[in-house]
């Protein structure tokens, strides 16, 4: 099932139970615009190669339009749509003022310099300034870009309208970026295991966890449930499953990735094929890479109890119906992963307030409103008796809806 069709199967089942007529779905599902644009830009050797850059704005009859940037080989315009509308329930579900957007460009930056990088997002920033803002859509960070490019986007963008920081989220923090921003969805993502454990009367300490990705998002909360007395016993990236059913010492494989950029060579633990993770004999399973991983060929062979979604989209329809008959228990991605966007909120309103939060404001504001969204969505799933997925999508669809009939149709 393609991404955007996957996106929708989950819209409908929340729509359903709160009875939306077919032209409301058709209002809120369909994107207010969407871009693709020619993204040229000269290489190293003097060669000048043409790319396609994708920008889809979903919604914003909440306020701005919030939305990742991604340089990715499996970046189309279906994958960024569904990102977008994504985008759209996820900042609805944890109450930020926001709607939802999305970009990118179908490349790998493995095959390029540094500087070609910076040249294809310079050009990129050409086609699309016109579309984007502050108070319109604001871009941040996603799979395939850092702060760095972060900057470029800004400063090209700058050229064009002047000196506004808060036009995109995740800047270096010298350049106006929120301290706390690289590890917010991985603390976030802990902050909501350790909620969901102790709304099922379970232990920390007895939940044994593994988690499907290493880097940014996957290391921060691996560190995060380490430090709440979760026992991690298994990681991975793309060179492997690292295992040990004790417990992985994870302080000391952060300090090992900080210093080689990826898990190769790590002894420390036993190695498993890389696809062997998911079906782990674990209590807690952590996707943290890519989207669809969690699939109907696979659904039956894990184990876990409980998945916390911290990827985007890493369960597919009918994966996720498999699941739910077996009374697994799935902390959908629009919840999990939204400590992300919640920072990059906070570093927007700082921007434009023209003033700076200290770390700690940063995280006691990021996991009460990670608490607070939770305690919404586990109370909407107990009164209508549905899953979490479905009970955090009918939250979105609420809020999406009541803003867009306050706002006309027009």
């Amino acid at each position: 099932m393609r991404a955007f069709e996957a996106t929708q199967h989950y819209f409908h089942q929340a729509a359903d139970q709160l009875n939306m007529p077919d032209w409301t779905r058709k209002l809120l599902i369909m994107p207010k615009r969407e871009l693709t644009v020619q993204v040229a830009f000269e290489r190293d050797n003097g060669n000048i190669e043409t790319l396609v850059g994708y920008r889809v704005q979903h919604d914003n009859s909440r306020g701005p339009m919030k939305g990742g940037l991604r340089y990715h080989p499996g970046v189309d315009l279906d994958e960024v749509r569904a990102l977008a509308s994504l985008m759209t329930w996820k900042t609805a579900v944890v109450d930020l003022p926001y709607g939802g957007a999305k970009g990118g460009i179908g490349v790998d930056p493995k095959d390029y310099s540094r500087k070609e990088i910076e040249r294809m997002t310079r050009s990129f920033v050409d086609q699309i300034h016109d579309v984007v803002g502050p108070d319109t859509d604001i871009p941040a960070p996603d799979m395939g870009t850092n702060f760095e490019v972060m900057s470029w986007f800004r400063n090209q963008w700058e050229k064009y309208h002047g000196f506004n920081p808060a036009v995109i989220t995740g800047k270096p923090v010298e350049e106006y970026g929120a301290r706390g921003r690289e590890e917010a969805t991985g603390r976030g993502v802990g902050t909501m295991a350790v909620k969901l454990v102790k709304r099922l009367g379970r232990k920390p300490e007895k939940t044994r966890t593994a988690i499907q990705g290493f880097g940014n998002v996957g290391s921060h909360a691996a560190k995060f449930l380490t430090e709440a007395a979760f026992p991690v016993v298994a990681v991975s990236d793309i060179t492997g499953t690292y295992y040990n059913p004790k417990g992985l010492d994870i302080p000391e494989m952060f300090r090992y990735i900080l210093h080689n950029r990826g898990l190769a060579g790590y002894t420390n633990a036993q190695i498993l094929d890389g696809d062997s993770l998911l079906t782990l004999d674990v209590d807690l399973l952590i996707p943290a890479a890519l989207g669809d991983v969690i699939t109907e060929s696979n659904a039956k062979d894990i184990k876990a109890t409980l998945i916390i979604e911290a990827a985007n989209g890493p369960t597919d329809p009918a994966a996720d119906l498999i699941l739910y008959g077996r009374d697994v228990i799935v902390l959908p991605d629009i919840l999990a992963n939204a400590g992300g966007v919640t920072v990059s909120y906070f570093e927007w309103v700082q921007n434009r307030q023209h003033y700076r939060w200290g770390l700690d404001r940063v995280r006691q504001e990021l996991d009460r409103t990670m608490s607070d969204a939770f305690e919404g969505v586990w109370q909407q799933s107990q009164e209508a008796k549905v899953s979490l997925r479905t009970a955090a999508f009918m939250i979105a669809l609420k809020r999406v809806q009541k803003a867009t009939e306050l706002g006309g149709y027009s």
